[in-house]
């Protein structure tokens, strides 16, 4: 069953944690990045995850009419914008004019629009991918195969500084890195596809 169908069961516990632990970075660093606070960003998570909660009974979803991405994606979006709709004044417009003399720091917020947002959740989608695929190979992976991808793929030490700093040979630095980014890669493909057909 796919995680979407899970999900429909709201006692489902581990369910519930795979998606929090998949898209909770993915949510808040679309948030940060759109202009909001660290704490306006946790908000804006859990909103968020409280909304797909409370849509899940009735979600039916289609990829004819809009992709699981683009719909955490609006789910998103709208918590980012009840953010910057909570910074303004009550008596203050959304689309009030900017001025240089005002002081104001509520209005002088940026409020990213759909097109900048889409651009953002692009990017925080597929660092999200990677992250998540390599924290699952990481906790199944051999611990010192797994350093040694970290520290030439990450920290981008050199083949030669690893192997110095790890105590293995060139040979093994090598062929331990190409191991673990091909499980990083399969892991990445196998989240694009679970996010295809949620």
């Amino acid at each position: 069953r796919s995680l979407i169908e899970r999900l429909r069961d709201l006692d489902d516990q581990a369910s519930w944690r795979e998606f929090f632990d998949t898209y909770w970075k993915l949510i808040y660093g679309a948030a940060i990045k759109a202009g909001l606070s660290d704490h306006e960003a946790e908000d804006v998570v859990q909103e968020t995850v409280i909304g797909v909660a409370r849509k899940m009974e009735s979600f039916r979803y289609d990829p004819a009419v809009c992709s699981f991405k683009g719909w955490l994606m609006h789910l998103t979006r709208c918590r980012i914008a009840d953010q910057f709709r909570r910074r303004r004044p009550q008596n203050v417009p959304l689309a009030s004019p900017r001025t240089d003399t005002t002081t104001e720091p509520a209005l002088n917020v940026r409020d990213p629009s759909a097109d900048v947002l889409e651009d953002i959740w692009d990017e925080e989608w597929q660092k999200n991918l990677v992250d998540v695929a390599m924290e699952r190979v990481r906790r199944r992976a051999n611990p010192e195969h797994y350093q040694i991808f970290h520290l030439h793929a990450v920290k981008g030490l050199g083949v030669r500084d690893v192997a110095k700093l790890t105590g293995a040979s060139l040979a093994k630095v090598y062929v331990s890195y190409h191991r673990i980014a091909k499980l990083v890669k399969a892991e990445v493909r196998r989240l694009e596809q679970t996010a295809a057909h949620a």
